[in-house]
């Protein structure tokens, strides 16, 4: 049996390489490449699309679909004027991101949202964010310093996919400012130690699954393994 294909949204953000300075490129950790295969899944990256793209055409050659971290969403689309702490926002992916979830609603495509994809799956469906978590709990573990990861300690809910696929707790590596407050059609899965919601998940039988940390940096693949399971 051929592993499923899973599509991986990514950014479009100067980088720089060999002899190329600030050269506008489509990008990803490798980390999250990294997972999806660890996890049993092959690879594809996602650009964000443009206005002529025909996002249930690009998901219908795939099996399964991440949404990957990166910048804030645009508090317009969740009704609100950013805060002081909320910035840096893409327009390009927030409107390409919210097209793949529509289209992999349609084709019934497992999905699992990681960070940003959290909030990106939380204000598409009707939701909304905290704009600055350490203005709620106090302090910054949920996001210590530029690229460094938190470890907090996470509840799951008994009976939740995500119990099922986790066990009832561990310590998982965080790296977010903002987390979601509300998100219709949704129900909390994890929390945090201080009460921040670290997970998410549809009712019923597709794989629609969203965690506020970064599976993708440690070693534990079960999220990925599960995902490529439900892709196949």
């Amino acid at each position: 049996m051929t592993n499923p294909v899973i599509g991986i949204s990514t950014y479009r953000e100067p980088a720089s390489w060999g002899q190329w300075d600030a050269v506008p490129a489509v990008l990803l950790p490798a980390r999250y490449v990294d997972a999806v295969r660890a996890g049993g899944g092959t690879p594809v990256l996602l650009p964000p699309l443009g206005p002529a793209d025909d996002a249930a055409r690009v998901l219908s050659r795939l099996d399964a679909l991440v949404i990957a971290g990166g910048a804030d969403v645009n508090p317009s689309r969740y009704g609100e004027h950013p805060d002081e702490h909320t910035s840096g926002w893409r327009d390009d992916r927030d409107v390409s991101e919210y097209a793949l979830l529509d289209a992999a609603d349609d084709l019934g495509l497992p999905v699992l949202g990681i960070c940003r994809g959290m909030q990106v799956m939380a204000s598409r469906a009707g939701g909304r964010l905290h704009q600055h978590v350490p203005d709620l709990v106090g302090d910054d573990r949920h996001s210590p310093g530029p690229g460094v990861y938190g470890p907090v300690a996470v509840t799951t809910i008994a009976g939740s996919r995500l119990a099922q696929i986790l066990g009832p707790g561990l310590s998982v590596p965080c790296h977010h400012h903002q987390s979601v407050a509300q998100a219709p059609g949704f129900t909390f899965s994890a929390f945090a130690d201080d009460g921040v919601p670290e997970a998410m998940e549809a009712a019923g039988e597709r794989f629609v699954l969203a965690v506020q940390w970064h599976p993708e940096t440690a070693t534990d693949m079960r999220l990925f393994t599960a995902l490529a399971q439900a892709a196949g």
